[in-house]
């Protein structure tokens, strides 16, 4: 039997037929839930660490420039003759004996250039995650297997670009014509056209890459993937989806994690987008649906128990200082604060205690955090490395969602909330207020719902296939 009556034979058998939307539960798929909170900077400034491999590899993904070789240090050479002169020899000490000249320094070679970003924040208007999105990605899923069945798609054999002809050419061709890229008499042919440029963007765009028109780097790793992983993705996010339990509104926010991003939707179309930083394969970011109720300025932020026991306490034990220069307090079940030198982190009671860093521009959260209870305990928040969201690779944080404009989120959830400093919570009366230094929570004047869902492939409502990487290799329908 195919694949694709596998397929339609499982979404028979679940009743996926026609009708709304109904539910986002946990799916057998969903990543384990986790203690989610973000890492703890150091308490002094330190380079940016780097991105850990991803269990698939990203299409962003470049590898590393290698650090530069230390220059060699000549050898010495000995005089020849039976007398050396002393034309130009290094000074002596008063017994004869050579005195010790400091070796010169090295100069200092240039830092390689860091790799070129080839992923994009889509400027797709159309939300992520909309109504109609399971049956699209499910019908989409279909015509994937179908690609299967009937042999896939050809290998482009190396990188193009406009003005190139020959076989890859007519690869790329017939490659862009399965996916629909490409349509009609377009689909064949040597020569490079103006029509065949537009259908690589388009490509790109689909697949959260810049839309340079030149298959290369990213662009050609991404256009190599099988038609059978693709399959793989469109029905394993299609299976996660069946079981959605989500209210769409006229305003929500949607959060999907292989993307990176985060959708501000409003009346159907996409208000802002923002670039995300999410859970790594370590510490996987949860489905969740929940309603966001508050911003909170200045806030403080717990130490969940696993990074306590995983990295606080193994820094104790070798920085006995560093909780207070990191300005976490240590309290008690009665919330009174204890001094760090009367524990003893090597016993395990050292695990038992509250750990909470104060407000301030080194707080892990950064300076707002977006409050939307839920059982996972994740929520999205500002940062303090904000230099990490001009990754290409952004799968960095311990669970919560990083939001790179968040001041600009907090904003648009805040507008027509009373208490504004000058009448309407804009971007600068929020920093006015953060300014302040107190810690302040408010209240949106309507709950707005908030999703994070983990689609590798998925379907507008339009029909438009896109794709991202599966970091987390969950994609096994079909497999």
């Amino acid at each position: 039997m195919t694949r694709a009556k596998n397929w339609i034979g499982f979404l028979a058998a679940a009743g996926f037929c026609a009708g709304p939307v109904a539910a986002l539960a946990q799916s057998p798929l969903s990543p384990q839930r986790i203690e989610s909170q973000p890492l703890l900077p150091p308490p002094t400034a330190a380079p940016a660490p780097a991105a850990p491999a991803a269990a698939t590899p990203a299409p962003a993904a470049t590898p590393a420039a290698q650090a530069p070789a230390a220059p060699a240090v000549p050898e010495p050479v000995a005089p020849t003759g039976d007398a050396p002169s002393t034309a130009g020899a290094a000074p002596s000490t008063a017994d004869g004996a050579p005195a010790l000249q400091p070796k010169p320094k090295p100069k200092p070679k240039p830092k390689p250039a860091p790799p070129p970003r080839e992923m994009a924040l889509s400027d797709d208007p159309t939300p992520v995650l909309q109504p109609e999105t399971f049956f699209a990605t499910a019908k989409a899923s279909e015509r994937y297997a179908n690609i299967v069945d009937a042999g896939g798609w050809p290998v482009v054999p190396g990188a193009l670009s406009p003005g190139a002809k020959g076989p890859g050419v007519v690869a790329l061709r017939r490659r862009l014509a399965v996916e629909g890229d490409l349509t009609g008499a377009e689909g064949a042919g040597a020569a490079w056209s103006p029509a065949l440029t537009t259908a690589v963007k388009r490509f790109q765009f689909r697949n959260g890459l810049k839309q340079t028109g030149v298959v290369a780097g990213a662009t050609l790793r991404a256009i190599n993937i099988s038609a059978n992983v693709r399959f793989k993705q469109l029905a394993s996010s299609a299976q996660r989806l069946a079981g959605m339990n989500f209210t769409f509104a006229d305003k929500y926010v949607a959060v999907n994690l292989p993307s990176t991003a985060v959708d501000a939707i409003e009346n159907g179309v996409v208000a802002r987008r923002y670039a995300a930083i999410v859970g790594g394969p370590e510490h996987q970011s949860p489905q969740i649906s929940a309603k966001i109720v508050a911003v909170n300025l200045n806030p403080t932020w717990t130490v969940p128990e696993s990074i306590i026991k995983n990295e606080i306490i193994p820094k104790m034990r070798k920085q006995p200082n560093y909780l207070s220069r990191a300005r976490i307090k240590i309290l008690d079940s009665h919330g009174a604060e204890i001094n760090p030198h009367a524990i003893d982190w090597n016993s395990a009671k050292a695990g038992n205690f509250t750990l909470r860093q104060d407000s301030g521009a080194g707080n892990s959260l950064g300076l707002i955090r977006i409050a939307m209870p839920n059982p996972d305990a994740v929520y999205m928040h500002d940062t303090p490395s904000r230099n990490l969201f001009a990754n290409d690779y952004r799968f960095l944080s311990h669970g919560c969602v990083r939001v790179e404009g968040v001041y600009d989120l907090a904003a648009w959830l805040l507008r027509g909330a009373p208490g504004a400093p000058s009448g309407e919570w804009t971007r600068d009366a929020i920093q006015s207020r953060i300014a302040a230094g107190a810690r302040e929570d408010v209240k949106l004047p309507k709950v707005v719902p908030v999703i994070w869902v983990y689609m590798t492939g998925w379907a507008s409502a339009d029909g438009t296939v896109h794709f991202r990487d599966d970091v987390y290799n969950v994609d096994t329908v079909g497999g």
